[in-house]
């Protein structure tokens, strides 16, 4: 797979369709990789030009020395597209990717036509939670955070109907670098944006899970509260809705990012 290298960081990243359409960059959740957008890629890869990548400390990028943080993840989309040599993008992430999503918003404005950011919130968790939960990963691994993701994940009508897909995405979080988990978990630590959604001057789509218990949707109903004309979005899934119900989730990318 192709990489790039920057700075400290080697990121892995594929394209997918036609670089004369629209780009579309996709950000991942905490604990996976790009394939998580394997629906939509497979979906969507006539319409646009689809870019999706390793977020540092995940999959097959590269898990520089940590912390990490915000700065460090939305940076490492802009050099992305540096690299590429893409002026302009639609972006679409999830959770942590969402995360990203808002701090481009805020910060690169003009690189990005419109912004879908999907199961996430200004501020996730708290400060501590976060910080034991990089330390309990640091001492124990990754195993026992990949034996209860589940619930956190899906619905359990979800995990019961496709037991495949859950094992797998907990099979994969199982085998991933602990540190770099551990890193991505000090930057969500401290990530909040809630000063400053108020000058994001971009088109923002915030999609909230209807049965999301981690980012809900009164975490986005404050997004969409802060965000001058954003729109607010209720799909019927939790927190990985993009692949529990993924024909729906494909469908309001086709309706909102679009030039």
């Amino acid at each position: 797979m192709p990489v790039f290298e920057k700075k400290d960081v080697t990121l892995n990243y594929a394209t997918f369709g036609d670089s004369s359409n629209p780009a579309l960059v996709f950000s991942n959740s905490l604990g996976t990789s790009y394939h998580m957008w394997q629906p939509q890629i497979d979906a969507l890869q006539n319409d646009y030009f689809i870019i999706c990548y390793d977020t540092r400390g995940h999959g097959l990028s590269s898990t520089p020395q940590g912390p990490y943080s915000l700065t460090q993840l939305g940076q490492d989309v802009i050099n992305m597209l540096d690299y590429l040599n893409i002026d302009k993008a639609f972006f679409c992430g999830i959770s942590m990717g969402g995360m990203t999503g808002q701090w481009l918003a805020i910060h690169y404005p003009d690189r990005f036509h419109h912004l879908m950011l999907c199961n996430t919130a200004a501020k996730i968790g708290t400060e501590s939670a976060w910080q034991e939960r990089a330390q309990m990963v640091r001492d124990q691994g990754l195993y026992p955070i990949a034996s209860t993701a589940a619930p956190r994940w899906f619905t359990e009508g979800f995990v019961d109907s496709h037991p495949d897909v859950v094992e797998a995405l907990s099979n994969a979080l199982a085998a991933g670098s602990s540190e770099g988990y551990a890193s991505c978990c000090e930057a969500l630590s401290v990530a909040d944006t809630r000063e400053q959604l108020k000058d994001i001057k971009v088109p923002v789509t915030v999609l909230a899970g209807s049965q999301d218990p981690v980012t809900t949707v009164a975490d986005g109903q404050y997004m969409v509260d802060h965000i001058d004309g954003a729109n607010l979005v209720t799909i019927d899934a939790s927190h990985i809705s993009n692949m529990e119900q993924p024909e729906v989730f494909t469908q309001l990318i086709r309706d909102y990012l679009t030039i």
